[in-house]
């Protein structure tokens, strides 16, 4: 049944100062400097290093002196559009969430980001304009912020309780759980929320980040927010303020925050940026500590929530060679993901854990250069860690040259100790994927795409494990370990040996992405169909895009609630694509007796967890005035999942991705 005026369609059982470290320059004078580093950098590389920005050819040049519109378009047009023109396939941001970014921000991207390699072949002159070019927005002074510190009686933050969310999975077993008393509701008697307040990020397309939580403080990072990290608090629910404020320098947050308790007795905060960096701050000051790289490669990033486990650190490397490839100009592919554990007080790495070894160059990709294997395997998500076998777990993602290595869509299990390789199961086999390749190795049109890899040696999936493995113990008192893929598979595991308990598809054709909650009976799966529109991985017109609750003892499904397009021209506006994009991509959330879920088009919903019947939802894709005087929308829930503190329901909304919908908005609701 289908239903086009109804969000649903089927439920049943079936400090008064900013702290500030390393403070970024002003929008010109952020550029001044960043293209003066690129011309060093293009200095300082050998000729077959990847990341060189190259002069602007004669045609080019020509080209720009003929055209009368900004001296942005032609490079734009040539080297960026195919891309962001396209947003849905590539994944690249599309110009209406560009529009909404600063110069800084695109910049940013170009120079030390994710698009250095697709912005080889710009000068400085053209990188410039590019950003200019592209940016609709004046970069914000932070005036707000200096008007929403709190008073002095509420300036320090009080951390005499347990945190109630320390990680990307709330605990050490990932089981996204709270309770009725962390959480401060008595869920067993809500049927409605009300929107308490929202407060608004300038200039932020997407609110990625996960809060950590102690007590009556909610710690923020917000990397499009000139890399803030914000410690509010929500002791008023009505009123939040901020106690302090940390600015993290010139390479985003991309990962959650997480919170812990050093064996020196200090509180701190840690979250990981897009360079690799970890920083470690007093979550009573906001004072940096230390911040030290972690990553494994050059092009390594934190996109994992890292978590503090007995004076360690234990920090995800991913790696975005897989955007990079997709560029001829880029030499592909040598880095690979892994875990790297930190020591807590000094910062200093204890130990890695490599998901493969070095690449080595494999064959002429056609040009006179080679291609180098194996790569990929990045780890996306947050370690589990399982203190009575001394383990940690996570997963990983596909390979991005041949061979697929064995650890490429792989569940894994690393000493605690020593990080070395307990076990390791493999979901997925030949999965190497590039982004701009296409089955069988067929580039996209009009590219020749020099580091695609033909059949039989893929089969082309993208098969990541974006959402972060679970340790749970089923009713008959057995652990298992449990990871969703993006296939839609869900798999348990043995701990000890890593063999296969149970396996389920829930929704043949739908996707995990980024988590999933349990409590002592379920586990609850959200599913997204996310790559239905792309004709390559077309996946079946009656997949069931919703949560499901799975049994734990056997992985059968107890209940599910599914979901169906909601798309009117006003809500148009804010998720672009809500026609087609609108499974649940974010992580669930159990709170009480409450399964919290966001979807792909920005709908929030509360089910109860014992039946799947909706008890509340509400559509976040609007507009807003935040309570900080800064005007926001909401949009896509992607990563950004709900939690909870001091009786408010909190949500971050606004994922500026895969085309759907950027927005810049915290959410906080409570009982109506």
């Amino acid at each position: 049944m289908k239903l086009s005026s109804h969000p649903k369609w089927k439920t049943g059982v079936a400090s008064g100062v900013v702290a500030a470290t390393r403070p970024g320059p002003g929008r010109s004078a952020f550029l001044g400097v960043a293209f003066a580093a690129v011309g060093l950098l293009g200095a300082a590389c050998a000729p077959e290093a990847r990341n060189v920005v190259a002069q602007a050819s004669p045609n080019q040049v020509e080209a720009e002196q003929q055209s009368q519109a900004h001296p942005g378009e032609v490079p734009y047009l040539e080297h960026c559009a195919s891309c962001h023109e396209n947003s849905q396939a590539t994944g690249a941001p599309g110009r209406n969430t560009l529009s909404r970014m600063s110069s800084h921000q695109i910049a940013n991207a170009m120079i030390q980001g994710k698009m250095i390699s697709q912005a080889s072949m710009l000068s400085a002159a053209q990188l410039s304009n590019v950003a200019d070019y592209l940016s609709e927005v004046e970069e914000e002074g932070g005036e707000w912020i200096d008007a929403f510190m709190c008073s002095v009686d509420r300036r320090a933050p009080d951390l005499s309780h347990e945190p109630t969310v320390a990680t990307y999975g709330f605990d050490l077993h990932n089981t996204r759980r709270l309770s009725d008393e962390q959480a401060g509701l008595d869920t067993s008697g809500i049927d409605d929320f009300k929107l308490e307040w929202a407060v608004a990020f300038p200039n932020a397309v997407s609110l990625r980040s996960q809060p950590a939580i102690v007590g009556s403080t909610v710690f923020v990072p917000v990397g499009e927010s000139h890399n803030r990290l914000f410690a509010f608090d929500v002791s008023d629910p009505s009123q939040p303020c901020l106690h302090w404020v940390y600015e993290g320098g010139a390479a985003y947050f991309r990962s959650g925050a997480a919170y812990g308790v050093r064996s020196d007795g200090r509180a701190v905060v840690m979250v990981s940026d897009v360079g690799a960096n970890l920083h470690m701050v007093d979550a009573l000051t906001g004072e940096a500590l230390w911040v030290e790289h972690f990553g494994l490669f050059e092009n390594s990033m934190g996109t994992g929530t890292p978590v503090l486990v007995e004076d360690k650190v234990i920090a995800p490397s991913s790696q975005y060679e897989i955007t990079q490839g997709g560029s001829d100009n880029y030499l592909c592919c040598r880095s690979h993901g892994g875990l790297v554990a930190l020591d807590a007080i000094s910062g200093k790495r204890i130990w890695e854990a490599r998901t493969m070894p070095e690449a080595e160059p494999l064959y002429d990709r056609g040009d006179g250069q080679m291609i180098w294997g194996p790569s990929g395997a990045p780890v996306w998500n947050s370690p589990s860690v399982d203190l009575a076998r001394r383990q940690v777990y996570f997963a990983t993602g596909e390979a991005n040259s041949p061979p697929a290595h064995a650890n490429t869509d792989a569940i894994m299990a690393v000493d605690l100790d020593d990080g070395s390789i307990r076990w390791s199961y493999q979901a997925t086999l030949r999965d190497i994927y590039i982004r701009g390749c296409a089955p069988g190795g067929v580039p996209a049109p009009g590219a020749m795409r020099l580091n695609c890899v033909p059949d039989p040696e893929t089969v082309y999936k993208d098969y990541d494990f974006g959402a972060s493995v679970v340790l749970a113990t089923k009713p008959d008192g057995e652990e298992i370990v449990i990871a969703g893929q993006k296939s839609g598979d869900i798999y348990a595991l043995d701990p000890d040996t890593g063999e296969l308990v149970w396996h389920s598809d829930p929704s043949p054709g739908g996707a995990v992405n980024w988590g999933m909650a349990i409590d002592d009976n379920r586990l609850y799966v959200p599913i997204t169909a996310f790559a239905q529109d792309f004709a390559e991985r077309a996946v079946p017109e009656d997949v069931v895009r919703g949560v499901f609750a799975l049994n734990l003892l056997d992985g059968s499904t107890a209940w599910e609630f599914g979901v169906d397009a909601y798309c009117t021209p006003e809500r148009q506006k804010y998720v672009e694509r809500c026609a087609t994009a609108f499974g649940f991509t974010a992580p669930t959330t159990l709170v009480g007796d409450l399964v919290i879920a966001g979807s792909t088009d920005g709908r929030l919903y509360a089910l109860d967890r014992n039946t799947g019947r909706e008890v509340w939802w509400y559509d976040a894709s609007r507009g807003y005035d935040g309570m900080n005087g800064i005007r926001g929308n909401g949009g896509t829930f992607g990563n950004n999942a709900a939690v909870a503190a001091g009786g408010l329901l909190i949500v971050n909304s606004g994922y500026g991705v895969w085309g759907v919908g950027p927005g810049n908005v915290m959410l906080a609701f409570s009982p109506d």
